[in-house]
């Protein structure tokens, strides 16, 4: 029983470390290059050191998403 209490709550402190370093961010543009503009804007407003491009939807517009690097 507790070595099961250890698991979690190793569980548990490796997912907040984690989740506290990553941020999303989003974009629209007429064309991939202007979406992916937007972003690398928002990561140095953040004061990112990169991102990575998640998702990209093209439609009518272009819907891009992508985590930041700190």
């Amino acid at each position: 029983m507790k070595s099961i209490k250890i698991f979690v709550a190793a569980i548990a402190l490796a997912t907040v470390s984690f989740g506290s370093f990553a941020q999303s961010v989003t974009a629209y543009g007429s064309h991939l290059d202007t979406a992916e503009a937007r972003i690398a804007a928002k990561a140095d407003e953040a004061g990112a050191s990169s991102y990575k491009i998640t998702s990209a939807r093209v439609g009518n517009q272009v819907y891009m998403t992508a985590e930041l690097i700190k």
